[in-house]
């Protein structure tokens, strides 16, 4: 029997399986049509991608109250401020693909320790917009994935419109792929 922790589990197992994907596809792109404004809500395809990891940390921060994983680094480690949700975190493609790949961890291991019990207890935390929320975390958890795969649909358009096929991007078949036949 699944439960949705489980579900939350693999959507972060989806996660980490289609960044993979779409940072190997943008990988291949020139820097110039990589970071060129194609009139999408972020921009560009490294300004898409970056607004999900963007917004990947701001919820887990709220999720785990861990300072750490709200704060994007240089190479060197020094904090890089930030605060608007179209700020470009990272210029640099590599820099960007590393902490990406460091937030899909970080997002497997913090679904691991989730439980039944937490998913219904509150969340409180102030947004910029819209001041201080409460609701119970399921509805926040189901927000932060819905998020990613809404931002991530807008990257693979980008791409695809490049002459660039992601390929199957389909939920269902990484997780068929994942149980086996």
């Amino acid at each position: 029997m699944s439960t949705v922790v489980d579900q939350y589990r693999a959507l972060a197992r989806y996660n980490t399986w289609m960044n993979g994907k779409l940072y190997d596809l943008a990988a291949t792109l020139d820097p110039a049509e990589r970071t060129r404004d194609r009139g999408a809500f972020f921009g560009s395809v490294q300004g898409t991608l970056g607004h999900v990891l963007w917004a990947d940390r701001i919820w887990l921060w709220r999720f785990t109250n861990d300072p750490e994983v709200g704060v994007s680094r240089d190479r060197d480690g020094n904090p890089i401020p930030y605060g608007m949700h179209d700020q470009v975190l990272y210029a640099d493609f590599d820099d960007l693909r590393r902490e990406r790949a460091a937030t899909d961890a970080h997002i497997e291991r913090w679904t691991g320790g989730l439980t039944e019990d937490a998913l219904a207890a509150p969340i409180r935390y102030a947004s910029a917009s819209r001041g201080e929320r409460a609701h119970p975390l399921w509805m926040a958890v189901t927000h932060f994935f819905n998020h990613q795969t809404h931002h991530r649909g807008q990257a693979t358009t980008l791409l695809k419109q490049l002459g660039h096929d992601p390929g199957v991007t389909d939920l269902i078949l990484f997780l068929w792929n994942e149980s086996g036949p």
